[in-house]
């Protein structure tokens, strides 16, 4: 096996797994935030408040697979991003109008804050819409039709329900009294959505690409892939069943089991992931290039795999001991 086709599969896999970790790290921040408007005031700062070690180096993820596609893939790279362009754009006014918000809202004077906080809420709302709507052009090949734009926007709408029902989930393992009540429902409510939007991303997929449809349900490859399916069906099962049990047990003043609804959220995040990449590998590019047509010279991707050797461990590990350091209850926001 030569280094032109294993050194592309390695660059795509670590691509995918700093993807991967931006959608469930991210995504529940962003959740939260969609969630804001939803809280008393006093709620939204302990909502701040638990995502605040974590928020800006969750982004991080983002930028290492948005790097990793410019230099392993640069043909990739300038179709992907030339083709989206708005979306791309409108995501990083999300994310700015966050970072700003985060930070202003705190030192605002009491009239301002609402705005401070609006701003928080519609820049997370913006970013994860964004980011689904990117998804979906991806999806259909960046085809410029009005029924791709429309499944780019029923992507958008699905992608931000799973962050809502993530951040919410997020809130009933980290908050407590009646902000983790009110996560609850929030994620009963969320849950419904998210998975109405899954059934319908996972059935329009292939209908909108049939090469997607090809590799799903030709045998035997449909029998070897039912477990996704499946699994994604019963840890839905489980929140249904367990969030209601939560809600007693919670007003009773019991806390066990608070990180089950999380880890369930998380799980269902990684199996649509894993569908998501069967579903476009080995094409970068769906219906233009492969990973090894769109791949850097070996060269060039020895150098940048010895970088990524350097970092990636380093992200790995600022990122867990910054999950070790601040675990457990959320405490009340500070900048002290």
């Amino acid at each position: 096996m030569s280094e032109a086709y294993y050194l592309p599969a390695v660059f795509a896999g670590l691509m995918a797994l700093a993807m991967l970790v931006y959608v469930v790290l991210d995504g529940f921040d962003l959740g939260v935030g969609i969630l804001l408007p939803l809280a008393s005031d006093e709620e939204k700062d302990l909502m701040i408040a638990s995502i605040g070690p974590f928020w800006d180096a969750n982004e991080t993820w983002l930028v290492l697979g948005a790097g990793l596609l410019l230099v392993a893939f640069p043909l990739a790279h300038g179709v992907v991003f030339g083709a989206l362009y708005l979306p791309v754009l409108a995501m990083l006014v999300g994310l700015i109008l966050r970072g700003v918000a985060f930070d202003f809202r705190v030192k605002a004077q009491d009239p301002h804050k609402p705005w401070w906080n609006a701003a928080f809420a519609g820049g997370s709302m913006l970013a994860a819409l964004a980011q689904g709507v990117m998804l979906g052009r991806y999806l259909t090949g960046f085809a410029d039709t009005s029924t791709s734009w429309l499944f780019s926007l029923v992507v958008g709408i699905g992608l931000a329900l799973a962050y809502a029902l993530l951040g919410a989930c997020w809130l009933v393992m980290k908050a407590h009294g009646g902000l983790q009540a009110k996560a609850i429902r929030w994620a009963q409510l969320s849950l419904y959505g998210a998975g109405t939007a899954v059934v319908a991303v996972s059935l329009v997929t292939p209908l909108a690409n049939p090469a997607i449809a090809a590799k799903w349900f030709a045998l035997p490859q449909f029998l070897l892939l039912l477990p996704l399916p499946l699994g994604t069906l019963a840890l839905f099962v489980l929140l249904i069943a367990c969030l209601p049990r939560l809600a007693r047990r919670q007003a009773a003043g019991n806390d066990s089991f608070c990180w089950l609804p999380f880890a369930a959220s998380v799980g269902i995040v990684l199996l649509s992931f894993w569908g998501l990449t069967y579903s476009v590998f080995p094409e970068v590019v769906l219906g233009r290039m492969t990973i090894w047509q769109a791949a850097a010279d070996p060269e060039a991707l020895w150098v940048i795999l010895w970088g990524a050797i350097v970092v990636l461990p380093c992200i790995i590990g600022y990122t867990a001991f910054a999950y070790r350091v601040f675990w457990g209850k959320a405490d009340k926001l500070s900048y002290q």
